[in-house]
């Protein structure tokens, strides 16, 4: 069963792996099909390019007189100002790097001085961090506008610090009204914080125009791996809350009696930082900022409801949603298909059509809950998305409802996989097509 759709739509960029090939269990070898942009995107060209460039140059950073080491440094200290121009961050607001999202959010967390009010939607690197620091939880209702109404009342019962909230939902990619909310919470007397790891690589973010005070996102969900994150701010928190990690590089002096601390963003990034994942964040963000925002939000739109309208015309398939008045929805889908384990059809995919999909519970545990699901499948659209990628995912959840599989799946320590797994994973040589990982 084929899917057959009057539009194509090809990739909007080069990203690494594009042309992957891998082997499938019934044996021979398809290109990759790459769903899984939210959990980590593939490099851009330019993000690779740029990390090819500097890695001659790749030295220690900050007091170091070599050549090397001033290029490096000269790189790293301009990569703020990549980030603060793609975020459009006002002038009082700093740039932090980290390791991730959940390292910013932990980061923060350790900043705020009162209560933090979140969603019960939200991601566990959204969630868990406030745990400790005075977390008020607000149940999400079934529209937007009734959340917000929750939000507001929340806020307005007993003073908070925070709001703290998705951009966009990493199982849904539903997105909420970020400005809104902002003007909600400073209404309020708090401040709003963003998590953005799922909304900053497909939309543009004006910090400056939606009025919010923190954010926070990943490189390696913005096409740029080498763990590098980003935690971009207003700065009286920041320095007036003790260094996240105590070390080199945080200090302006150093006492036996005491220690005089660096305001930020240097008071936040003690020891030797990530260098080459701080350039690859920089070449990912001036890279995206060179896309016209308007085609890529078309792009993404049309592989997106073409994805939707396909699944949703097969018979078994549900399409969980949140809120039923959205007012933007992201290139993620989430979808469960009847009689089916999320975890055996996404090894079929995987094992039978070289399709990447994600399973499980997408570290958003409260949401799956009130969803009433205990699992579900993410497929998640990105930059090198094409419409012929979609087709292949379409067709072949249709192949599984119409046919069955052709392997076995057997479930070992919560995992499913093929039996017998015939495709080789390391160690192996052969023509080129599976790369030597180890030895």
């Amino acid at each position: 069963m084929t899917a057959v759709f009057d539009q194509t739509c090809a990739p909007l960029a080069r990203v690494s792996g594009d042309d992957l090939h891998v082997p499938l269990v019934q044996g021979g070898t398809c290109t990759y099909a790459n769903f899984d942009y939210a959990a980590s995107a593939p490099a851009l060209a330019q993000v690779t390019d740029r990390v090819q460039r500097l890695l001659p140059y790749y030295a220690s950073v900050h007091r170091g007189a070599g050549y090397a080491s001033r290029i490096s440094t000269e790189c790293y200290e301009a990569a703020r100002g990549s980030v603060a121009r793609f975020l459009d961050a006002t002038d009082d607001q700093v740039v932090v790097f980290t390791r991730n999202t959940t390292d910013s959010l932990n980061l923060l967390a350790a900043c705020v001085p009162g209560d933090t009010v979140v969603l019960d939607v939200e991601h566990h690197a959204n969630f868990l961090p406030w745990e400790r620091r005075g977390r008020r939880v607000v149940t999400a209702a079934d529209t937007v506008d009734e959340t917000v109404r929750r939000v507001v009342a929340e806020l307005c019962a007993k003073p908070a610090a925070l709001l703290a909230i998705t951009g966009a939902s990493n199982v849904t990619g539903e997105v909420l009204p970020l400005a809104r909310l902002a003007e909600i919470a400073h209404q309020c007397g708090a401040r709003i914080l963003v998590d953005a790891a799922q909304l900053a690589p497909h939309r543009r973010i004006s910090l400056r125009e939606c009025g919010i005070d923190y954010l926070a996102f990943s490189g390696h969900k913005l096409y740029a791996p080498f763990g590098s994150g980003v935690l971009v701010g207003n700065r009286d928190w920041l320095d007036a809350a003790p260094p996240y990690l105590a070390g080199g590089g945080a200090v302006r002096e150093v006492r036996v009696d005491g220690t005089e601390w660096a305001p930020a963003p240097q008071r936040h990034e003690a020891g030797s930082p990530n260098v080459l994942g701080v350039a690859a964040l920089a070449a990912a963000c001036d890279a995206l900022a060179d896309i016209d925002a308007d085609r890529a939000i078309a792009h993404e739109r049309l592989l997106a409801e073409r994805l939707r309208d396909g699944l949703c015309a097969i018979p078994g398939v549900r399409l969980p949603r949140i809120w039923s008045d959205s007012p933007d929805t992201v290139g993620i889908v989430a979808f469960t298909l009847d009689g089916f384990a999320p975890g055996e059809v996404a090894a079929y995919l995987s094992a039978e059509h070289g399709i990447g999909v994600r399973d499980g519970r997408f570290c958003a545990h409260p949401l799956l809950a009130r969803l009433g699901l205990d699992g579900a499948l993410r497929a998640s659209i990105g930059l090198g998305t094409s419409s012929t990628d979609v087709d292949r995912l379409i067709s072949a959840i249709a192949a599984l409802v119409h046919d069955g599989p052709s392997w076995n799946y057997t479930r070992t320590d919560g995992l499913w996989n093929p039996s017998p797994e015939t495709r080789p994973f390391t160690g192996v040589d052969g023509d080129g097509a599976t790369p030597c990982l180890i030895g």
